[in-house]
């Protein structure tokens, strides 16, 4: 679930911890993968896509820092020959319009609304508190935060904090320094401040319980990441999906709950969002082949990408 809501990845190399979708009972992780390989396109983190003499290449990312990066970017180098374009969901010119938004308008993380301590049952309000101390952020900041801005800050294992700040890079941003290299053009998908349009979409009943799944997966942060690090990296990332489900119900969530904001998950960050890529992405296409790398867990499902693109008449083959 936040897991899920924050895009979150792991990083293997600096986190450490039990995988735990391997330590399930067998018959889980059976019933898991049935649920997860159900929607279309659950398997790979590679695909062509093609219509006429149209060619998309699309590579489903993991946004932190990681060595096994490599042999996946080795595989998508070719298709940099010939790309005359490299979409991506945030380029280095929205990330820094981001950055410069953040500063100028503190609003976009803090609220001018009750404090959290007056929203948040008191246990979890401490529990909140504890994960955000661990993390550096003092209670008087974490009082102010927009849900879903505090949300996000859990969602970041502190294990791979270092490797942030040592400027090790995402699958994503490798491509871009891969591609900027070879002055090949990259092209956000969409605008700088999607992400705050999407906190603005969630509803103030939803508080308590995003915050609580938030909890969930940042009390046991380094396994949570190493386990979405082995599902990402057997290039299985419908598991993941799977996966966040499963953690939340053991954490004690109703299924009730659970479902419904996992259909808010996918409907504000998953499928509002692909119907909007693919117009941009049709559109790059006039240029010549293009390279579309978004978060692995854009690509599956009947409202992922490929799927979408699909229904626009283009072929789907797995390359990877």
């Amino acid at each position: 679930m936040v897991s899920t809501f924050c895009a979150g990845a792991a990083v293997q190399a600096a986190c450490t911890g039990q995988d735990l979708f391997a330590a399930m009972p067998e018959a889980r992780q059976n019933a898991m993968r049935e649920a997860a390989h159900a929607a279309p396109h659950a398997q790979g983190l590679l695909f062509r896509a093609t219509r006429g003499d149209e060619t998309v290449t699309l590579l489903g990312t993991y946004h932190l820092p990681d060595p096994r990066h490599e042999p996946l970017l080795a595989e998508v180098r070719p298709a940099l020959d010939t790309a005359a374009a490299v979409l991506v969901e945030a380029g280095p010119v929205e990330e820094e319009a981001l950055q410069a938004e953040m500063v100028r308008n503190p609003m976009l993380m803090f609220s001018d609304g009750p404090t959290l301590p007056e929203v948040l049952p008191e246990e979890l309000w401490q529990e909140v508190m504890a994960l955000g101390s661990s993390r550096g952020v003092p209670s008087v900041l974490l009082a102010k935060m927009r849900p879903a801005f505090l949300a996000t800050t859990l969602a970041m294992p502190p294990c791979a904090t270092a490797e942030i700040a040592a400027g090790k890079l995402g699958l994503d941003k490798q491509l871009i320094a891969e591609a900027e290299a070879r002055n090949v053009p990259v092209q956000a998908l969409e605008p700088f401040d999607t992400i705050f349009r999407i906190f603005d979409q969630i509803p103030d009943s939803e508080t308590v319980d995003l915050l609580r799944s938030a909890v969930i997966g940042a009390e046991q942060a380094d396994a949570t990441a190493v386990t979405m690090g082995e599902l990402y990296f057997a290039r299985e990332p419908r598991l993941i999906w799977e996966f966040s489900r499963e953690l939340s119900l053991q954490g004690g969530m109703s299924a009730e709950t659970i479902a419904r904001q996992l259909e808010m998950s996918e409907r504000l960050l998953i499928t509002q969002r692909n119907q909007n890529w693919v117009p941009v992405i049709e559109e790059a296409l006039a240029k010549g082949p293009v390279i579309a790398a978004v978060g692995a867990m854009h690509l599956s499902g009947d409202h992922g990408v490929l799927h979408l693109l699909e229904q626009r008449g283009f072929t789907v083959e797995r390359l990877d």
